[in-house]
């Protein structure tokens, strides 16, 4: 009999719990509308792009499936080079920008370094006050790399912001298990490969993540210090092809509706994918450092 009693009452906890309060029905709702008005234009950009009869109404499914968009970027140099050349310097910037934040990083939180505040200070100060465009377009001009992807590569790479993040990670880390370390006589730079790394997965995901959306869709550097039409990047030709009708010359017979479609997907679509596989990482990036011993 108590038993039965006991199991009642949980059942009443229970539907009490699984009522939703008006303003998580609100919130329900509000999240759908909002995600609905997100993805009905991107579902439209991938119907239009899949579709050789062109429309500008809205379709839910393409009328005659075709790939044939899809198949001139790949096979137009006018298209798919800026492509291979986003991959490049979104792989070149995201690779030199984890490398010096995570370097940076590991510095500033060596307590006992001199001048560790006052390098942390420098960088921070760096973040208010900047030397400006033309400034920096000298300096790139002085180096010899203007006109080249290694001027894209190297700003994207000198981030401060993405360096305090990291550097904030690093400091959740345990100091014990750095003690440890030093025990068992592991060095410095032993610590950063075999600790501080293997514990920052999430912290490199997110912040790896960062770095890789903002090399991809990258306009504003090509625009200032490539004059070079065979080197700008995708976004750059995207806009050209869109808003100038810089249309490559192709022999393939489709609408321009489906290339302009087909071009604005394929510079959606990386990211798409990969967000799935990161968002793990990225959630657990977010809580990095949260807690401390």
């Amino acid at each position: 009999m108590a038993n039965e009693t006991k199991n009642s009452a949980e059942l009443t906890y229970v539907k009490k719990k699984k009522k939703l309060a008006p303003f998580e029905i609100f919130n329900y709702i509000l999240f759908v509308i909002v995600g609905l008005i997100i993805l009905v234009p991107i579902w439209k950009v991938l119907v239009d792009s899949l579709d050789a009869q062109s429309a500008y109404s809205f379709r839910l499914f393409p009328k005659r499936f075709s790939l044939a968009g899809y198949g001139v970027i790949l096979t137009t140099e006018a298209l798919y080079r800026p492509f291979l050349i986003s991959i490049i310097t979104t792989l070149g910037g995201t690779f030199l920008g984890l490398l010096l934040s995570t370097l940076g990083a590991y510095v500033l939180i060596q307590f006992e370094m001199p001048g560790r505040n006052f390098f942390a200070y420098f960088l921070l100060f760096t973040m208010i006050f900047s030397g400006g465009m033309i400034p920096e377009y000298l300096v790139m001009r002085k180096l010899g790399i203007i006109n080249t992807l290694w001027v894209i590569i190297f700003k994207h790479g000198m981030n401060v912001y993405n360096l305090v993040l990291m550097r904030n990670f690093f400091e959740g880390i345990p100091a014990s298990l750095f003690e440890a370390a030093e025990i068992d006589g592991c060095s410095p730079m032993g610590i950063f490969f075999k600790i501080v790394l293997p514990l920052s997965k999430a912290a490199l995901a997110s912040i790896g993540l960062m770095y890789a959306v903002e090399a991809w869709n990258d306009y504003t550097n090509f625009k200032i210090y490539v004059t070079d039409s065979t080197l700008v990047n995708f976004q750059y030709k995207l806009r050209n092809l869109i808003m100038d009708g810089d249309m490559p010359n192709t022999t393939a017979s489709i609408s321009q509706n489906m290339m302009f479609n087909a071009a604005v997907m394929s510079a959606i679509i990386p990211f798409m994918l990969i967000y799935p596989f990161c968002q793990k990482y990225f959630v657990q990036g977010v809580n990095v450092g949260a807690v401390k011993e």
